[in-house]
């Protein structure tokens, strides 16, 4: 337990599970008030308000698919919170994975399905940009919050869910390393944008990590083995290690920090 977020109003979309469930329960460890977006309730919020009394945490359900949806998440939860100090785009697919990337079979770009690479892109670039977009104009109309150490008052911290397959490339992934890369770009385009206004906006790169999004692959011992010695560390990340890194972008420990996109990969990308 720690005080860092204290106070804080923080919206995590893909909240119900993986790197959006750790961070959730981590920010509501570190002080925050949590609101957990997904497309339907894993109870999240209910294990973060038995631990730390009622309205700690809610759930709004959330596509980020849809701007409506995501329009109304941000209007919600101003109203809930207050105001809407933290963003964490989590929600995202990987639909590699239903190709059979581990294996090596998945799809090359001229094999790949286009209604996939569509989805893809529409959730993981068009779905945080979105949410960046109506909590960017939510943070400039509230009030910045008290001054931090550098005497500046902060009005918003952004984190966006990227992969080191946002920074390098991987066989037999067209539409997941695409869009990550995106998120890369415009996390370094938007905090250039909002600097001055004193928003925070930078990028998560994790590695490859033991969650949902891989689990059909973790099940297999071998496979996850193979997995994990492409990392120099020699295993997955955890999504607490995930959740650990959004906690410090989110603090003032970070306040000179913007548009970076932070390794979080086990030596992965010194390779």
């Amino acid at each position: 337990m720690d005080s860092r977020l204290s106070g804080r109003i923080a919206v995590i979309t893909g909240a119900s599970s993986g790197l959006g469930k750790a961070t959730a329960i981590r920010f509501a460890n570190s002080g925050a008030r949590v609101i957990c977006a997904d497309l339907k309730s894993a109870g999240v919020e209910d294990e973060i308000n038995s631990q730390h009394g009622k309205d700690r945490a809610t759930f709004i359900q959330c596509n980020v698919t849809e701007e409506s949806q995501i329009e109304g998440l941000i209007k919600q939860s101003a109203e809930w919170g207050g105001r809407v100090d933290i963003i964490c785009n989590y929600a995202g697919i990987a639909a590699e994975t239903a190709h059979g990337i581990a294996q090596g079979t998945a799809p090359k770009c001229h094999d790949f399905p286009t209604e996939d690479f569509d989805r893809t892109m529409m959730i993981n670039c068009r779905g945080v940009w979105l949410c960046c977009k109506y909590a960017l104009k939510q943070m400039l109309e509230q009030e910045p919050r008290e001054a931090n150490a550098r005497g500046e008052r902060t009005r918003g911290w952004i984190i966006n869910a990227a992969s080191i397959l946002g920074l390098v490339g991987l066989a037999n992934t067209p539409a997941y390393s695409t869009s990550k890369h995106a998120v890369v770009g415009m996390t370094k385009q938007m905090a250039i944008d909002y600097a001055q206004d004193r928003i925070h906006i930078n990028a998560l790169c994790p590695g490859f990590v033991k969650s949902p999004m891989i689990q059909h692959y973790t099940d297999d011992p071998e496979i996850e083995a193979v997995l994990a010695a492409r990392h120099p560390w020699n295993a997955l990340g955890r999504a607490e290690d995930i959740a650990d890194a959004a906690l410090f972008l989110a603090s003032d420990e970070a306040a000179w920090i913007s548009g970076h996109s932070l390794v979080i990969d086990g030596a992965y990308t010194c390779q």
